[in-house]
């Protein structure tokens, strides 16, 4: 009976052949006889069509927290960083920093010389003092009229010394006196605003330093024209003691993502070093042409050694907030149609769809219609079909 079962297909049509045979023998045989012989054929034939169970080793899926570390680029930017232009058109007078000079805030660091602009203020001081002049006279005219009327009002008091219309056309011109002098005294404020803006614009001939930093570029030379419509700058600014390091974080890994974490990285200049970095700014959106969330960590170069445009490796942690489910990476199996395991369901194969996750050791995240403590077959194929029975041979774990 179990050679049958082995046999393949060819053996059991030979098998229906002796059958034939028996049941119509050559000789008459018979009714017992007959019977007796086919019994044992048939019992084989039966036995062989039914599926046979298949060994497989089984392994339960594990719950447990994902924490791992994935080594990412990323790149060191200043954490300020200025392009020094003239405000005022003018001639580049004295240029007192140069590439690598390090500055503190308030230092001067270019002069400028525009002598039109001296000029021009001299014109509004002039104007000032016009203004200042007429003001006085202004203000002397005031005064007569208002000592005229005062002497008027008091003759007024004895009926018929004083004229009713007398008295008022000299109220009048107090009142017209007052106007001037206030108009008068808003021409020479207006007239001080002018020369105070024309010495505003001044200060600006001298360029001063915004933040503490170093010059990485400079472009200007003694005798250029500066002015706001020149394209290049005068001075390239960077603060380095204070820098920021940018990392583009993947999609699925953007959920672990904690302000406040530290997190280490190394540069290409000094590989036997590790610095840290503290997670300050997140994007809160994706690239779309990378898929990625840029994040930004604050990181203290206090003894220099770390410069902007660097690109370090940084060895990013990533956490979930919920466990994750883990099988032996050979129990799933990845056809040209869909990726699944084998679950052993009562004695009997299911194929459960999943999608593979980060890999740990031997292990691999499956995200599926899977629980924990579920045994699955450990060395998995597709030749195991759905439904088909399964004898467990042991439980690795």
């Amino acid at each position: 009976m179990t050679q049958l079962r082995n046999q393949p297909s060819s053996d059991s049509v030979g098998q229906i052949g002796n059958l034939r045979r028996i049941v119509n023998p050559p000789a008459p045989l018979g009714r017992a006889r007959r019977v007796r012989a086919l019994l044992p054929l048939c019992l084989a034939l039966i036995f062989s069509a039914s599926p046979r169970a298949q060994p497989a080793a089984l392994a339960p899926v594990v719950s447990k927290p994902v924490s791992r570390i994935v080594d990412l680029p990323g790149e060191i930017l200043p954490f300020l960083t200025v392009s020094l232009h003239a405000k005022v058109p003018g001639y580049v007078d004295r240029v007192l920093v140069d590439r690598g000079s390090m500055v503190k805030q308030g230092d001067l660091l270019v002069t400028l010389s525009a002598p039109e602009l001296k000029t021009q203020i001299a014109e509004a001081e002039s104007k000032v003092q016009a203004a200042e002049s007429d003001r006085r006279q202004a203000e002397a005219q005031l005064a007569a009229v208002q000592s005229t009327y005062e002497r008027l009002k008091k003759a007024a008091e004895t009926p018929g010394a004083v004229a009713g219309n007398e008295l008022t056309l000299a109220e009048k011109q107090v009142d017209a006196a007052q106007e001037l002098v206030r108009s008068r005294r808003q021409a020479t404020t207006a007239a001080q605003s002018v020369v105070e803006a024309r010495k505003e614009l001044e200060a600006y001939l001298t360029i001063t330093a915004p933040f503490d930093g170093v010059v990485t570029d400079r472009f200007a030379h003694p005798g250029a024209l500066a002015g706001p419509g020149a394209e290049a700058a005068l001075l390239v600014i960077q603060q380095v003691a204070h820098l920021r390091l940018v990392v583009p974080v993947p999609e699925e890994d953007v959920g672990g993502v904690e302000a406040g974490a530290s997190v280490p990285f190394r540069v290409p200049a000094y590989p036997a070093r590790t610095y840290t970095g503290t997670v300050a700014r997140i994007a809160h959106a994706l690239d779309a042409k990378t898929r990625t969330m840029p994040v930004e960590l604050d990181v203290f170069n206090r003894d220099g050694s770390l410069a902007p445009g660097m690109y370090p490796t940084v060895n990013w942690p990533v956490r979930h907030s919920r466990p994750a489910l883990f099988v032996p990476r050979t129990s799933v199996v990845t056809t040209t149609e869909r990726t699944f395991v084998i679950r052993n369901s009562d004695g009997r194969a299911e194929w459960v769809d999943v999608k593979k996750g980060a890999a740990e050791g031997d292990l691999i995240e499956v995200i599926g219609n899977l629980r924990a403590g579920d045994m699955v077959v450990r060395r998995a194929t597709d030749e195991i079909r759905d439904g088909a029975p399964l004898q467990s041979i042991g439980v690795k774990r």
